[in-house]
């Protein structure tokens, strides 16, 4: 089962949680193309950074509906 994360009234399903050091070098620079290369083979399509943490997500498309009201025609 996925967790649901939401973020500027958009929802994420998370696919992966992982600790931002892991992505990291040794002088603490962020290595964008092994967090790309994750998010890729992971098939996520967005990373969002929560505090220490990347996680990478899938994002939850909004439904466009339309409100069908009830109109009774005997009356």
């Amino acid at each position: 089962m996925f967790q649901l994360y939401k973020h500027n009234d958009t929802y994420y399903k998370i696919l992966r949680d992982m600790p931002s050091h892991n992505f990291k070098d040794k002088k603490g620079v962020v290595q964008m193309e092994i967090l790309k290369a994750w998010r890729d083979w992971l098939g996520a399509d967005h990373v969002l950074r929560v505090q220490d943490r990347y996680l990478m997500c899938e994002t939850i498309p909004e439904i466009d509906f339309e409100e069908i009201v009830y109109t009774d025609v005997n009356n």
